[in-house]
């Protein structure tokens, strides 16, 4: 993977954690890994539960 493009929000895996431990696919990469500037993707509301967990 290239070093310049690799998601610095999820660190290249594609998937986040909550602090309960919960992991979801990285909103900022949509779970790629890679992180390309001036790639636009329209912005996405997510849904969130009761414990402000994001549904999938």
């Amino acid at each position: 993977m290239d070093r310049e493009n690799t998601c610095i929000a999820c660190e290249g895996t594609g998937m986040l954690a909550d602090d309960e431990g919960w992991q979801y696919r990285c909103s900022v990469c949509s779970g790629t890994g890679e992180f390309h500037i001036g790639a636009t993707k329209p912005t996405k509301v997510m849904s969130v539960d009761e414990n402000n967990r994001l549904l999938d």
